[in-house]
């Protein structure tokens, strides 16, 4: 099957071509096999981009949010309408489930236009009454040209979470997708011009870093926005930093997911599993360092395996199927070189750990149990399936563990003592929290992380922050005094 875009780009409200640029295959992980092809976005192609957006932001700044917001909320309908094909195309760019898709991907970009279109009307300022009849007020504004640069894991609903927020405050956005992910930004891009936006606000350029650090470097960009790694979240913030450019990072992490002995059993599984396994372990938030109370390990392990024995690991486009493959073959490398360095350092393999043979980048869900804080599988983000099992005995040594890293994006915790849960996430060093849950992510809910997991934060009215900036207006009501 081959899935070929109208073209690589969209700008100024249509699909634009350049095949001057590199080559970039989309390859379809369930298979391997090449279904599409777009083309690196060039010189020309970038400063379209820029120039469009420039001129549209103007205008659309001066609408009031009431007009911006009912282009947003048009647009979520428009992809809840069409929320199946759209699953079916993200289906094809990550490899994710079909399963999956249908519920969380699509339909979180919806989300996140509905509600930033709901709020864009209600971004008002404050009247602040002062000494002697004087007064000042507030100025919520624009920041101008916002670019945002998204991972290959949720395509769609990243380029919602970006561009939501932005366009709600009167911004312009250009949205570098991954190039491992290509198709669905251009898909965003249409459906926002179809629901009245005017050309030029929302364009999407294709491309890897190269193309990510010339939009970061332009002088004309106010703002930048990435989700990915630590690395490349360094690298973005520096250039970012030289111009004093706005910025949200949405970084990596190796969170942990704490369970102790009075909490239900299967709640603990189910959180473990979707702290680990919900598409393929690619989740940023996961939960990967699974701290259990030494007295029920056991039955935790033992639970925890009879029900991934019950995954159905297949073809992605069949909806039965809700373990799909890896999004690329490199990923793949990268964790199965993780489960090697897990075996060699002494981790006890409880489960999984092999490639699955076939087309395609499958791999079996991995559990370890056994595990050292001092393993590199405890350290490091692996972003696969790889679950990594410590075993601890009371509350005041899991909170320094659970904090001795770099990282600091989310934590859970399972508990029957609600006094308990509220005083160890009191302590731990994270940004996005869950308790007796994990991996939640309500648009109305801030989201984001502490430490080396990035600055600022996505959805939730705290976004508004990071895409608008205040104007303060003194106003003096009597004479003015000067010393001469």
């Amino acid at each position: 099957m081959f899935i070929q875009p109208i073209a690589s780009h969209f700008i100024d409200g249509a699909y634009v071509e350049d095949d001057n640029g590199t080559p970039i295959e989309v390859i379809y992980p369930a298979t391997g096999t090449i279904i599409g092809r777009v083309y690196s976005a060039t010189p020309a192609i970038i400063e379209r981009a820029v120039e469009s957006a420039k001129r549209a932001q103007i205008g659309w700044a001066k609408l009031s949010g009431t007009e911006r917001g009912r282009v947003l909320r048009r647009a979520a309908d428009i992809i809840r309408e069409r929320n199946y094909d759209l699953s079916v195309l993200e289906t094809y760019d990550t490899g994710k489930p079909l399963s999956e898709t249908l519920c969380a991907d699509a339909t979180s970009a919806a989300d996140a236009l509905e509600y930033f279109g709901g709020l864009a009307g209600s971004l008002t300022g404050e009247y602040i009454p002062l000494a002697d009849g004087n007064w000042a007020y507030t100025r919520r504004e624009a920041l101008g040209l916002c670019v945002g640069i998204g991972a290959w894991n949720y395509p769609m609903q990243i380029a919602c979470w970006k561009g939501a927020p932005a366009l709600a405050c009167g911004n312009a956005m250009i949205f570098k997708p991954s190039e491992t992910t290509p198709m669905c930004a251009l898909k965003v891009a249409e459906i926002l011009v179809e629901a009245g936006l005017p050309p030029g606000l929302y364009n999407v350029v294709q491309g890897a870093g190269d193309v990510g650090a010339a939009l970061v470097s332009d002088p004309r960009v106010d703002k930048v926005s990435l989700t990915g790694s630590v690395p490349t979240g360094r690298k973005v913030y520096a250039s970012a930093a030289a111009g004093m450019k706005h910025v949200t990072m949405e970084l990596g992490g190796k969170s942990p997911l704490i369970i102790f002995d009075d909490a239900d059993l299967d709640n603990c599984v189910s959180g473990a599993i979707l702290a680990n396994f919900y598409s393929t372990g690619q989740i940023c938030s996961n939960g990967t360092r699974v701290f259990v109370q030494s007295g029920i390990k056991d039955a935790f392990l033992k639970r925890l395996c009879e029900r991934l024995d019950l995954a159905v690991i297949g073809d992605p486009q069949d909806e039965a199927t809700n373990f799909g493959p890896m999004a690329s073959e490199r990923q793949l490398e990268l964790v199965l070189g993780f489960i090697k360095k897990g075996k060699e350092e002494g981790a006890r393999l409880v489960t999984g750990g092999n490639r699955i043979s076939g087309e395609g980048y499958y791999i079996q869900p991995t559990v370890f149990a056994d595990v050292s804080d001092n393993m590199t599988i405890a350290r490091e983000e692996i972003f696969g399936p790889v679950m990594s099992v410590l075993d601890f005995e009371d509350e005041a040594e899991v909170i320094i563990r659970a904090n001795a890293t770099e990282f600091g994006l989310a934590a859970g915790i399972f508990t029957a003592d609600i006094s308990r849960a509220h005083r160890v996430i009191d302590e731990l060093q994270s940004g996005t929290c869950f308790i007796n849950s994990y991996n939640d992510a309500p648009v109305e809910v801030p989201f984001g992380g502490v430490k080396m997991s990035g600055v600022g934060r996505e959805n939730s009215k705290e976004a508004i922050s990071h895409y608008s900036q205040l104007k303060s207006v003194f106003v003096r009501m009597n004479d003015m005094e000067s010393p001469f």
